[in-house]
């Protein structure tokens, strides 16, 4: 999910067209590659990404990012080891196509056991580099990306180029590492913003208008991956005392069926309380983007497991089935939640549509051992649902 900050994104989908293209006439005299390589581009669909943008990606797809803009751009990622495409291992790997990535960035998470096995593996590797460099079939030095591990010669057959250029594919240059500034002009093809915007704009209205998305009609290649957050008219739940919240799921993202994934965004204003609930079929990873609050966990022993104050930056996970209350403090408080199912669902404790009012006021009565008035107001006192506005301390019931 874009946090913060504008910039463009594109995807490599595997066996896709590139839909994207521009060229411009050139002197007859010049070779085919000559033009191409001077006038002309092609390439798959570029995206304009700004904050509050929720970004989806298949298993294995390569894609990057630019930062156009003058500010930060700041990005917060989730990956599901978990998932059926990950065949391998319970390990998170990233492959790097470019540049020169740290160890750290490409191993995941491992045991003792799994570095020893990695750095055997490493050793065995750079004993045969070694000895390819004395038969001159390999290159001088691993860059860590994807190239770095192939034969000069084979590359460069393979890709149709020098080994001059191979070499710089290949090099290893920790100055450079994952992240490059951009020191010529950057060209890519990409509608204007607005006209961009506009029809993606008029997209979502049709599917929000029709109650349904359109994935029995998108194709892989055309799959839509990217839907803003952040749009206040599209709340799902808004209470102008308390805040707003909105969700994605797999009905207005569809490659989150694929993906096994949900997101919801809530803004509490300060002292708001997002109702009381727990996950029915999901856990929540939580990473708070702004503002602070107190945030308590309960597990379904009715243990208390966390009852902390927390703030921007931090992090914390609601396992499924356990119930959780958040309530923002002085400076509000806003979060992120990615969910492990593709329709994660909740059930509230409190409020309008809470579990509480689809019981009779009878069976609260016997079940808590209460008067059939106090089985009322625990059933109706708040009316609100999901975002409660604080109560005054005048007017708090004192029953409460």
């Amino acid at each position: 999910m874009n946090n913060e900050g504008d910039g463009l994104q594109g995807v490599a989908f595997p066996g896709c067209p590139n839909t994207y293209q521009y060229s411009e006439e050139q002197s007859q005299g010049q070779s085919t590659r000559e033009r191409r390589s001077q006038s002309e581009d092609q390439h798959q669909k570029v995206r304009q990404i700004r904050e509050g943008d929720v970004i989806a990606l298949p298993a294995g797809v390569a894609h990057w990012i630019y930062n156009r803009g003058q500010s930060n751009l700041v990005l917060v990622s989730l990956y599901d080891v978990g998932n059926a495409a990950n065949q391998l291992d319970q390990l998170f790997r990233k492959f790097f196509l470019a540049g020169s990535p740290p160890q750290e960035f490409q191993g995941g998470s491992q045991s003792q056991s799994q570095r020893g096995r990695r750095q055997s593996r490493q050793q065995e590797q750079g004993r045969q580099q070694e000895q390819r460099r004395h038969r001159g079939q390999g290159q001088e030095e691993s860059g860590g990306n994807i190239f770095s591990g192939f034969n000069r010669e084979l590359l460069a057959e393979a890709l149709n180029i020098d080994t001059e250029l191979v070499n710089r594919l290949q090099r290893n240059d920790p100055q450079r590492g994952i992240i490059v500034r951009v020191e010529k002009e950057f060209r890519v093809i990409t509608p204007q913003r607005q006209e961009q915007e506009g029809r993606e704009e008029e997209e979502e209205e049709r599917e929000q208008q029709r109650g349904r998305s359109n994935g029995l009609e998108e194709t892989f290649c055309s799959m839509k991956l990217r839907h803003n957050i952040n749009k206040p008219s599209l709340a799902d739940s808004y209470n102008p005392r308390a805040g707003r919240t909105t969700s994605i799921n797999g009905y207005v993202l569809p490659i989150l069926n694929q993906l096994q994934l949900s997101i919801d965004k809530a803004s509490l204003y300060k002292n708001a309380i997002y109702a009381p609930q727990w996950n029915i079929n999901a856990h929540s990873i939580v990473y708070i983007t702004r503002g602070n609050g107190q945030i308590q966990i309960v597990s379904e022993s009715g243990e208390a497991v966390m009852d902390e104050q927390v703030q921007e930056g931090q992090l914390f996970v609601v396992p499924q089935g356990f119930a959780v209350v958040k309530r923002a403090g002085d400076r509000g408080l806003e979060w992120i939640a990615f969910k492990t199912d593709g329709m994660a669902m909740t059930s509230q404790l409190a409020g309008s549509g809470s579990a509480l009012t689809a019981i009779p006021v009878s069976v609260l009565e016997n079940a808590f051992g209460i008067s059939r008035e106090e089985g009322s107001r625990l059933k109706y006192s708040r009316s609100e649902r999901t975002l409660f506005s604080p109560y005054r301390s005048s007017s708090r019931r004192s029953s409460y």
